[in-house]
């Protein structure tokens, strides 16, 4: 796919990481500034299952920032868990927080009237949930359903997620849900990766490299704000990058050496465009995959071919999997970089920083090795979506109250509100339904589009046609500069699936998804032959089966 595009659409070891492991006094450890980046831990099914307990934890750091994490009974912090298509995550989930978090966000007022995936459970500040982002399974209780599954301090929820057997290889994620305080459990680090593992049968090119997971994330910085310092910090692999010495993070990588990194910006708050740079120079990278899907593998054929840049813009949530050559013994200074976003007026600032040095030696550990070509690609999911005629088309907007600091996604003809569970959908359809929405964005900073449980086609920016097909769950949606028309993005939405039932769509900047800029849809199974009110968990609606690189805009 040329770069004009992405102007126009603006080793076997494993090694655990010392600070993964839980203490009864340090319970979400971080690395030292300046440590070497380590994978998180790969944990992998067998059989068709993975099972994995995990205990939800907080502490306060000695420089006064609120920790969370998600830990599992051997200790170790966010692993990453691996799953074919078709497997089921069997995921027990212990809430270990005080009934009242020290340093916690206030929850917003919000009732819950109706019926519950936990009965009994009232929202409060020490409530958690996770949502497995990115992927296509049912939003019902026990699998992704994030409005209403409260997991209270001291109870324990299981989860048994279906992946879909058409599941696009490639990274995911999960993370805190809890609406009004999902931007601090985020900030505070409790997120990590999902792989659904064979991206080697849909592009070749991967089979047999050595591969990284690059988790960035960010958190508030401590102190009084200074004019220059940016809205957050960043961490990769919970190494800090701290304000204001920005001193990098460390990867180890033979010289020379073909790697393939599967990068999260797991941040909540901060968008991300990445560089690596040997000696002043941008190198190009191989991207295979972004948010989940292979790239240039939809067009009917199930194969995958790469897409070169230079520079990758992720914004929070967005993924990205990319070959990385390392650098030579004579580059005298390799890194990887995220350079300045320019989010609006009132958006925040994200300026240049290193995330990372990148240091050659023959001596550096072989990460883990992608399997070889084990058969033929999976079917594509999506590969007739660009020619299929959409059933209905809608306008959505983004907008903001400066006044009462409140957010909002509002379908064009309907009252801006903020989000509140009880809140009726504010989109019905049908499940086999395609459609094609166009999101304005009515204010003067960034905003991030997100849907839970599908992904969508890009298909126009600001009018103009987006080529290339690659399909995306998060994509920027620029600034409006104050005059002149809105800057707005057309998407195709995908509800052929296995999926129905009530689901969010929000700005997955998550302080402004918490003040409100998040809404509901249903999607009515496709026996249903009206648009009517069904109970949100009416047995009968749970599922039938159990450049974008650049500005993404």
């Amino acid at each position: 796919m040329p770069q004009v595009f992405f102007a126009l659409t603006l080793a076997t070891l494993v090694v655990v990481p010392a600070c993964s492991y839980a203490q009864t006094s340090n319970p979400c450890p971080r690395f030292p500034v300046g440590s070497t980046v380590t994978s998180p831990l790969n944990l992998y099914s067998h059989n068709g299952v993975l099972a994995v307990n995990f205990t939800y934890q907080t502490e306060v750091a000695a420089n006064g920032l609120t920790r969370y994490c998600f830990v599992t009974e051997n200790g170790v912090q966010s692993p990453t868990l691996h799953v074919n298509p078709g497997d089921e995550l069997i995921l027990n989930l212990t809430n270990a927080l005080p009934q009242t978090p020290a340093n916690m966000a206030t929850m917003p007022e919000m009732t819950m009237s109706g019926p519950s995936c936990v009965p009994g459970a009232m929202m409060t500040n020490a409530s958690v949930n996770v949502h497995y982002h990115g992927t296509n399974v049912a939003p019902t209780c026990h699998q992704d359903e994030v409005l209403t599954t409260l997991v209270n301090a001291g109870g324990s929820y299981q989860y048994k997620i279906l992946f879909p057997t058409d599941e696009p290889p490639g990274l995911y994620w999960y993370h805190p849900h809890i609406h009004g305080i999902a931007e601090a459990a985020v900030l505070g680090g409790a997120s990590g990766a999902i792989i659904v593992d064979g991206i080697q049968n849909v592009n070749p090119l991967v089979a047999g490299l050595p591969y990284q997971v690059l988790i960035i994330r960010d958190n508030n910085i401590p102190g009084v704000s200074q004019p220059d310092q940016p809205a957050w910090d960043v961490s990769l692999n919970y190494v800090p990058v701290p304000y204001p010495s920005y001193t990098p993070a460390v990867i180890n990588i033979q010289p020379g050496q073909q790697q393939f990194w599967r990068v999260l910006n797991a941040s909540a708050d901060t968008i991300i465009r990445l560089e690596v740079v040997y000696d002043g120079v941008p190198q190009t990278l191989s991207v295979v995959a972004l948010d989940g899907v292979p790239t240039n593998s939809q067009d009917g054929t199930s194969k995958g071919t790469p897409i070169y840049d230079t520079q990758i813009f992720l914004p929070p949530a967005g993924r990205a999997e990319f070959v990385v050559t390392g650098p030579s013994t004579s580059v005298k200074t390799a890194q990887l970089l995220t350079l300045y976003v320019n989010t609006g007026p009132d958006g925040d600032y994200d300026p240049d920083r290193p995330l990372a040095n990148m240091v050659a030696s023959a001596n550096a550990l072989q990460p883990e090795l992608i399997p070889a070509v084990s058969g033929p690609p999976p079917p594509a999911r999506f590969s007739d979506l660009a020619t299929t005629q959409p059933t209905v088309e809608r306008q959505l907007y983004f907008s903001e109250n400066n006044d009462t600091q409140q957010f909002f996604i509002t379908v064009q003809g309907q009252t801006p509100k903020v989000f509140n569970v009880d809140n009726p959908p504010a989109i019905v359809t049908t499940q086999g339904s395609v459609e094609d929405w166009t999101i304005e964005n009515r204010a003067t900073e960034d905003h991030e589009f997100h849907i839970h449980q599908i992904h969508f086609l890009p298909l126009e920016v600001n009018g103009a046609p987006v080529s290339g097909g690659q399909y995306l769950d998060t994509i920027n949606v620029p600034y409006w500069s104050g005059s002149g028309p809105y800057p707005r993005i057309k998407v195709r939405m995908d509800f052929r699936g296995n999926v129905s039932g009530d689901f969010v769509y929000h700005c997955h900047i998550l302080q402004h998804e918490d003040a409100g800029m998040m809404a509901i849809i249903r999607v009515l199974p496709a026996s249903s032959k009206t648009a009517k009110a069904v109970d949100r968990h009416e047995p009968k609606r749970k599922s039938d089966a159990a450049a974008l690189l650049e500005g993404r805009n």
